[in-house]
């Protein structure tokens, strides 16, 4: 099996600019850690990597037609107020997720994943709050996670408590939701009624070897991996805090119901698996959902990717499903 026909030209012309511009891709060893912090880029780097990425998925006036509304909003964060969208479906709100967009933790906004939340809510049903964090190098480890934190707290604080609160994400929003789950089990408060977690970043130091086997030539690469890495901690140990890497966690028992979808040819994808074995073998449900022919961020290519459509419409079904069960319950 191999990607699509549509992939796989994209894969060809990645791999022809890369030539043209002299870069070759590196081995990345086992047991290599990598470089912690790294150097960090220019701001002109910075700033036009996160402009090419910062681009929507599909135009937001046509994305905006599937929901009721949205609007811009400000919530609590770490450290201040953060900018948030806030997505309302059409008829009964059935519950509320926050969605942490993807990025390596250093890049992709609010825009890029405008389109991926507004199909999400009109799936699920659900208010959806996509929160701006703050993003690596300039605000490393714990930056995202403590405004992920601080949001999730105001939406607890905020709705009614009948009201079912889930968490999803892609990627690095995958790996900020898992953590969120452990956080919330540890507060003993409030609990959530689910986690979405499409192609998630979970193992930190621990090499699945789907990151040997998908290491070159997906996009995603093991040595983007490591770079993303580097720019996000700023120290080595932090790659072994199950903050950071939540595969490490010791306990994985009385968290939500998940859904983890994985693309077939990711690096990251036998860290989806191993963390749904870790749930099932505590006893938790969940959903594990391969795309076969897919690479990592397919989501963000939905327009042209009807596996990228499907993705979305099956994981607001799975949130739709968990608040139901969720009100059945309580009521």
């Amino acid at each position: 099996m191999r990607p699509t026909l549509t992939l796989r030209i994209f894969l060809f012309w990645l791999a022809r600019q890369s030539r043209r511009r002299g870069i070759a891709p590196r081995t990345i060893v086992l047991d290599e850690i990598p470089p912690i912090p790294a150097p960090q880029p220019s701001v002109d780097v910075l700033r036009q990597i996160r402009r090419v990425t910062g681009r929507p998925s599909f135009p937001v006036r046509l994305s905006s037609l599937r929901i009721r509304r949205w609007r811009e909003i400000r919530v609590p964060g770490g450290e201040g107020e953060r900018t948030a969208r806030l997505y309302r479906p059409r008829g009964k709100v059935r519950g509320v997720v926050l969605f942490l967009h993807g990025g390596g933790f250093v890049h992709c906004d609010l825009v890029s994943h405008h389109g991926i939340c507004c199909r999400l809510a009109a799936s699920s049903g659900a208010m959806v709050l996509s929160l701006d964090y703050r993003l690596a190098p300039e605000h490393r480890f714990p930056a995202a996670l403590d405004d992920a934190k601080a949001a999730l707290d105001w939406i607890f604080r905020t709705v009614p408590a009948d009201l079912p609160v889930a968490v999803a994400g892609d990627s690095a929003g995958g790996n900020l939701s898992a953590a969120l789950t452990q956080w919330v089990r540890g507060r003993g408060s409030r609990p959530l009624s689910a986690q979405l977690l499409y192609y998630p970043a979970l193992s930190g130091p621990f090499v699945p070897p789907s990151r040997q086997i998908y290491a070159n030539g997906y996009m995603l690469s093991a040595e983007l991996l490591y770079w993303y890495c580097g720019q996000t901690l700023a120290r080595p140990e932090q790659l072994f805090d199950p903050a950071f890497s939540p595969l490490l966690a010791d306990e994985f028992d009385r968290l939500p119901p998940a859904m983890i979808v994985t693309a077939g040819f990711d690096p990251l994808r036998g860290e989806g698996e191993l963390y749904a074995r870790r749930l099932d073998e505590a006893g938790i449900p969940v959903l594990l959902k391969n795309f076969p022919r897919m690479i990592h961020g397919f989501l963000n290519g939905y327009a042209l990717f009807r596996n990228g459509r499907q993705a979305l419409r099956e994981g607001g079904l799975f949130l739709c499903e968990a608040f139901a069960l969720e009100r059945n319950g309580a009521s």
